[in-house]
């Protein structure tokens, strides 16, 4: 067992991604997909790779809620109004108002933000302790906020793939983008809340606490409203690129980046 956890830890990024895929993609065949793949070979990689120390760094980040009150507004009010700008663009084009049963009571969008956020099965808590308390500061050790989130990006598209190619899932290739500019707007919210996982957690609880492709389930309207999804997004993301340029191409913030180099656990090797 001492190489390959040797190479674990000489490697720890590459075993993550290669983990998280094969855990994953493994429910493919069975119809189904295993988010929580991604966190558990977090987890297996952080423990081979750098032991309690870095498991207990990697919970830190995930309960690292002493961040500024506005980052909070921010991860939830971003979400929710792309939400509602893509539901009003809809409308505006011409697709019936929805039913506002949907919304009724309001208290109804925060019991989903919670329970989001704890789903042990779903996207936000098995994506955001992996991808964002794991892998982005580990590639921003020695990258710059836009190379790494850019990598990332790929990443994390090609982990999500078969949501997009295999029909019975119900997604099309080209909502694809929204994964990438998600993963811009995530990276982004990481960084200025200086690394806390906690605040992109909630925001992609956030963003998935309304389903907006449910208010038109089929039809042009239904097709119209996947494509305003995705480019609002889109335009999101690209905003942040373009109007914080100087925070993508400088170093990572304080708290944001993990150290280049790290002290592996000693491995036990034969006489």
């Amino acid at each position: 067992m001492a190489r390959p956890a040797a190479w674990v830890q000489a490697h720890p990024l590459a075993a993550f991604f290669v983990l998280a895929y094969a855990l994953s993609w493994a429910a493919v065949p069975f119809g189904s997909f295993f988010a929580p793949g991604a966190l558990i070979a977090a987890l297996i990689v952080v423990s081979v790779a750098e032991g309690t120390a870095g498991l207990r760094e990697l919970g830190f980040r995930l309960i690292r809620w002493r961040v500024h009150w506005i980052w909070y507004v921010i991860a939830i009010v971003v979400p929710l109004a792309v939400h509602f700008s893509t539901m009003g663009a809809n409308m505006a084009l011409g697709a019936p108002a929805p039913s506002t049963d949907d919304f009724t009571p309001v208290y109804g969008i925060a019991l989903a933000i919670g329970m989001n956020m704890v789903n042990p099965l779903g996207g936000p808590f098995s994506e955001e302790p992996s991808f964002r308390g794991f892998a982005q500061p580990r590639l921003q050790a020695r990258r710059s906020p836009l190379a790494a989130t850019a990598i990332l990006a790929v990443l994390i598209t090609g982990w999500h793939a078969p949501l997009f190619f295999v029909s019975s899932f119900g997604l099309e290739p080209y909502e694809a983008l929204t994964t990438v500019a998600l993963t811009f707007w995530y990276g982004w919210l990481f960084n200025q809340a200086g690394g806390s996982a906690l605040l992109t957690l909630l925001a992609h609880a956030t963003e998935g606490s309304i389903n907006t492709e449910d208010l038109w389930p089929s039809g042009a309207d239904a097709t119209r409203e996947t494509w305003l999804y995705v480019v609002i997004w889109s335009a999101v993301a690209l905003g942040l690129v373009l109007g914080h340029r100087r925070f993508w191409t400088a170093k990572a913030p304080p708290g944001a980046a993990e150290p280049s180099a790290r002290p592996a656990p000693t491995l036990a090797t034969e006489t």
